[in-house]
């Protein structure tokens, strides 16, 4: 590495080894699940092999949720996701967005409960923005893609 490059601040710190790099990312995959892949399992039908659980207020719920989506607010998960979730079945939780670490707080109440848990990267706030429909208070509503979050040609971005 050249003096230059060890003084960018991109490379002030060197990436890591390819193996550690691996088991970094690998275990990140085992913690998060992106939007548009949580989407894809709750349009195939059937049991997607997990719940989706909204963490919010319940003005925030009713500002706008997931269809099909649990909602437990974080502060009630000790007493309450005992009556709500099968401890059998994943829980991927969300929260308002990438902005806000709501959704980390719910998992991890809910790991400490004995839950497996991932967390939804991007929350409601890139659900909506991906173009994905929604209910509210007053019923479902849906927003086209936004194109700087979302492939407007494609339903697939690729990655």
């Amino acid at each position: 590495m050249t003096t230059e490059t060890a003084t960018h601040p991109v490379l002030r710190v060197p990436p890591a080894a390819p193996a550690e790099a691996a088991a970094y990312f690998r275990a990140s995959l085992a913690f998060h699940a992106d939007v548009s892949d949580v989407a894809a399992a709750l349009a195939a039908g059937g049991d997607p092999g997990f719940v989706l659980l909204d963490s919010r207020s319940t003005a925030a719920w009713d500002q706008g949720h997931v269809p099909g989506a649990v909602h437990l607010p974080t502060a009630l998960i000790p007493e309450q996701a005992g009556q709500l979730l099968d401890p059998d079945v994943p829980v991927v939780t969300h929260c308002w967005g990438p902005g806000c670490n709501g959704a980390t707080r719910a998992a991890l109440a809910l790991a400490e409960l004995g839950y497996q848990v991932k967390e939804m990267l991007g929350g409601f706030e890139y659900w909506v923005r991906e173009g994905f429909a929604y209910d509210t208070w007053e019923g479902r509503e849906q927003r086209a893609a936004d194109p700087l979050t979302a492939p407007v040609d494609d339903a697939d971005c690729g990655c």
